[in-house]
């Protein structure tokens, strides 16, 4: 990646209203603290279309705005053939989804596709559970796991820019 040039990150969950939307937020949050947000396009998806147009959870929006992120623009939309070869990170929120992911994408671009706590090797879980039936807690505690695996995402891509 020539310096200049926009790098592209989606991130993945279900649904695209709990993990995938506050990963965006998260991220784009992290991008503006940095400089970065000009150099980087993100988006959000689900590899279901459950909740198309929808916008993000009201509990993942208010554990959001806890932090000061505002996550209401976001509008759920599934995943499509074109992102594969479109982004440059595809960032799944789990295991299931990551396979979901793998098994649609083209083999050239398996290596764009991570899990996003592969970014976040001091977080113990590889997953970020889904919250969707749980309560606050399960919100609060997604948002931690997004956060940590967001700071090393973060890490990865400004070096990618930095080239």
């Amino acid at each position: 990646m020539a310096n200049g040039e926009l790098v592209r990150v989606i991130f993945v969950c279900m649904g695209n209203i709990c993990r995938s939307p506050t990963a965006e937020g998260v991220f784009r949050h992290k991008l503006r603290q940095t400089g970065l947000a000009d150099n980087v396009e993100t988006d959000s998806a689900g590899t279901h279309a459950y909740h198309v147009g929808r916008p993000p959870d009201r509990r993942s929006q208010q554990e959001a705005l806890r932090h000061g992120i505002d996550i209401s623009d976001l509008r759920g939309r599934q995943i499509s053939a074109g992102d594969f070869d479109y982004f440059d990170w595809i960032i799944a929120m789990d295991s299931h989804n990551l396979e979901i992911l793998l098994s649609s994408a083209p083999t050239a671009t398996h290596g764009r596709i991570h899990r996003l706590l592969d970014f976040a090797p001091d977080v113990p879980a590889g997953d970020v559970p889904d919250p969707y039936y749980g309560g606050k807690d399960g919100f609060r505690h997604v948002f931690s796991l997004v956060d940590a695996g967001c700071d090393g995402l973060l890490a990865r891509v400004s070096q990618q820019i930095k080239r």
